[in-house]
Order: C-alpha cells, then structure tokens, then sequence
C-alpha cells in the first residue's frame, strides 16, 4: 500500500500514515487534503511531533536524477526526476523573437557591453543551472512532506581526456590533438588528410571545408569529433539534399562535464541552505554497494543505496515531469492583420488536473478565448466548458506520477478522499 503523507497543522512534516487512517482522518474532519500527487493531508489539530531518523539519498545525474528516503525499517518515498533538455531550445527562440522584436525599432542603446557573464561571478550557462536549481528543488519538494534528517548526495569527477585516451599521463595532458595547429579547422583537414570524407576526391573540387556531423538543433558543437572534412560539391549537395553524407556516431561527453562542473557548487549550496550538514559519497562507492545488494543499474536503486539502504522493504517509486508553464504562441491566422503574440493568460493550462463529471481529467489546452477546455484521460478526449470541471491541482513545476500518470474512474482510494 502507497503511504500517505501528513503535516502538521503548522505545516511541518510529520511520518506518513498508512491510506486508512488517512480515509478516517478525513472523513471525520480532522484532516484535509493538500496535495494529490503524492498524496498528502493536513491536520486539523496539533500533533506530537514524534518523528524518526530519516535518510534522503540523492543520486544527481545530468538527465535524470534519483531520490530515495528511508528508515530503519523501509523506504517512504523514491523516484526519478527527467530533466529538461530543451532549455537551450527555448532560449533560442526567445532570441529570435526579441531580434524580431528590436528590429523594427528606429534607436536603440548599444547594449554590448550589458552581458551576464561579465558581472556574476560562478556565472552558469542557463542550461546547467537550471538543472542545478531542479537538484535542489527536489531535495526540497521532499523535505517538504517528510521530516528529512539527514542528505547524501554522489558527485562524481570525469577525466575526459583519460576517457579518450586510457594511456594518457604526465605532461602528455599539456599536449592536446591540436597543439601546434592554428584552429580547429586546420586541424580537421589535416586529420582528413586533406581529402573529401564523402567522395575520397573523386568530385575532383580542390576547396575544401568543414562540415557539422550534427545540426544546430541536435546540439551541435566545435569539437574535432563533429567535424569532417568534404568538398564544396558535396556540402552544398548535402545541404540541398541531393545526397547525405554518413557518418559514424558521435560519442558527447555532457553528462560527464556537467558533473565535473557543478558537482562541488551542488554541496556546497545544499550546505548553506539545510539546517543541517550534507554529506557526500562517490560513484565507485555506489557501485560496490549496489553489486553487493544484487540490484540493477538504476537511478532509483543508487538512491536507495546511498541513502545506506539495506534490507528495508521498497515503495512504489514516483516518475517526476518538468513542464514550463507558458509557451510564446504567436498567432498566425490574423486573416489579413498583422501577426500578435497572444498575452492573455487563460484559466487552466496544459497538464492542470481537473474533475469533470466526477471523473479525473488532464487538461491538454484551451480554445475559444478560454471559455472552452479539451481534456483527456487515458483513452478519451472531450471538450467542455469551463464552468463544468473543477480544479483538482495545477499543472506547474515538478509532477509527481507513478507510472501510470492517471487513475482509473473507479471508485479508487484517490477519488475517494477527494469526494
């Protein structure tokens, strides 16, 4: 059975209880619900602030992470957070707008010397702090419904050149691949033996350039590994699509150097906003503690077993979603009028989850100026007013959800306390 979490009636977290006592609590008007997802009540009263030893584990990741809280006995609560990785996406967009947006103005200030990087010190790009801020957020979210004691967070540290050369050492990482070349492109050529890639010369062009392995939106970047050497025929071929040039993947080491990056400012955060101390363990660790136990590779598993887990009996693990909550929508079909970016915020949003028909709902969007909703559930689709659903909670931040990310219409223990 799924724990329901409690807090107090000053909103501190107090132990989780089990779902019928929950059911009574509720039903006789000394709790009520607070959150859905996961599953939490408040009390109506003061209650004795008994509470046990609790450990949170954290197993921090560049794409996903993993969280586990236990005690003596058993887990109270784990999952896996996925990141966002369209940040970058996102920011680009806005740049495109705001470029849109500056060049129809007749004047403007210069603005070249207005940059972030130039006047914060530990300056992240965005897409790393924001997977920064989300580690934090979740330890949070937690601390939020449970009465953690105690944090152990993994950090980790790559030698990206040991991982392209297992035989490097000395003064050999003070001599790079391109050492002694006057950038990266003379490099490539050279490496290419100053030969087309995709025809081996037989398009008999004598000009040469470097081609991007991958495009722009794949996250392309100026690493030698990305670059190849072609002709101008077969470049501008590939680009009009007349042919395709292939090539063999490519091995990114992001995740590696996020970690590296952030793994040290991670603590150190953590330590000057939790009341109390977060201590730390390494990968290696995790590994030879995970084999002993036989678990599987599994984010949710080096949680479990950083937090010190053991023997304790295991909880149904939650699947964490980030979702942004606003989108730029610029409105095409103005029929003859210039295009407008919509500004007005409507009521519910995508992902909100509503009651319609005593039945759960996930709104998927809204039309006819808001007056009108489309929701869905795990099968059908219906559009209808907004004035017949009801806000169950909203769709923003971090979403908690199991695996099956609705439940069923069935009087279920979920629907049940919620009337």
């Amino acid at each position: 059975m799924q724990k329901v979490y409690v807090l107090n009636k000053d909103g501190t977290p107090l132990m989780p209880c089990k779902e019928a006592k929950a059911r009574h609590l509720i039903r006789d008007g000394r709790a009520k619900v607070v959150r859905r997802n996961p599953f939490t009540i408040r009390l109506n009263w003061d209650c004795e602030k008994n509470t046990q030893t609790i450990t949170l584990g954290v197993d921090s990741g560049y794409s996903k992470i993993g969280f586990s809280a236990i005690i003596n006995t058993q887990e109270l609560i784990s999952g896996e957070v996925q990141l966002r990785n369209d940040v970058s996406k996102k920011l680009s967009e806005r740049r495109m707008y705001r470029r849109n947006r500056r060049s129809k103005l007749w004047y403007r200030k210069p603005r070249f010397d207005n940059r972030v990087s130039s006047k914060k010190k530990n300056w992240l790009a965005p897409s790393i702090q924001h997977k920064l801020d989300t580690h934090i957020k979740i330890i949070y979210k937690v601390r939020e419904i449970l009465p953690i004691s105690d944090t152990v967070v993994e950090v980790a540290s790559f030698d990206i050149q040991k991982i392209k050369n297992p035989d490097i050492q000395g003064k050999d990482y003070q001599n790079g691949e391109q050492k002694g070349y006057y950038n990266v492109k003379a490099y490539v050529k050279h490496r290419d033996n100053y030969l087309c890639q995709h025809c081996k010369g037989k398009s008999k062009d004598k000009i040469l350039q470097v081609h991007h392995i991958r495009g722009k939106k794949e996250g392309a970047t100026n690493r030698p590994e990305e670059l190849i050497t072609v002709c101008k025929t077969c470049h501008e071929k590939h680009h009009k699509g007349i042919i395709t040039i292939a090539v063999k993947p490519i091995k990114t080491f992001k995740p590696e150097t996020f970690m590296t990056t952030v793994r040290w400012k991670l603590v150190k955060q953590l330590n000057s906003l939790m009341p109390y101390s977060v201590s730390h363990t390494y990968g290696y660790i995790t590994k030879y503690n995970r084999d002993e136990l036989g678990l599987e590779k599994s984010n949710i598993n080096d949680a479990f077993v950083i937090a010190k887990g053991t023997n304790q009996k295991r909880c149904k693990p939650f699947i964490v979603t980030q979702k942004h909550r606003n989108n730029r929508s610029i409105q095409l079909n103005r029929k003859g009028f210039k295009p407008s970016i919509r500004r007005q915020r409507y009521k519910y949003q995508p992902n909100d989850m509503v009651k319609f028909d005593n039945k759960v709902y996930k709104v998927k969007g809204a039309f006819s100026y808001g007056k009108y909703i489309r929701l869905s559930d795990n099968s059908n689709t219906i559009n209808t007013n907004i004035k017949n659903v009801s806000l169950i909670t909203y769709g923003k931040g971090l979403q908690f959800r199991h695996p099956i990310h609705l439940p069923s219409n069935s009087n279920d223990f979920g629907r049940s306390l919620l009337g």
